[in-house]
């Protein structure tokens, strides 16, 4: 009986739906808390340290439609032993819900990259 209540989501496709993700491009990081369709965290870091360094989130609709979520949000300098981070972060009380599909990505003005996370049930 367990073992059959174990494969029937597997079986019928479903399944406890996750935000959860972790993305790197290049320099850059991304990462998003949340559960289904609703994020409550994002996280980003960029290699390296830099005077101005700032981040901010950008959505892509399924249908490909680009839009800034979030402004410009200045990064903190963080030093670990010899690694060297720019990081930020975004939390959202409650939770932001996005369309099954959406991309999440996060981009830095002083680096290329954009890495993105597909939040999906």
């Amino acid at each position: 009986m367990i073992l059959v209540m174990m494969l029937a989501p597997l079986v019928l496709g479903v399944g406890p739906a996750y935000a959860d993700a972790k993305a790197k491009d290049g320099k850059v990081g991304l990462s998003v808390k949340g559960r289904g369709l609703r994020v409550d965290r994002v996280g980003g870091a960029m290699d390296g340290h830099g005077t101005g360094v700032r981040a901010r989130l950008i959505t892509y609709t399924p249908e490909g439609y680009r839009s800034e979520l979030t402004g410009w949000r200045d990064a903190t300098p963080v030093t670990a032993a010899l690694t060297k981070l720019s990081t930020v972060g975004w939390r959202w009380k409650g939770g932001r819900e996005f369309a099954d599909g959406t991309r999440l990505c996060i981009e830095f003005n002083l680096v290329q990259g954009e890495p993105c996370a597909v939040v999906h049930q």
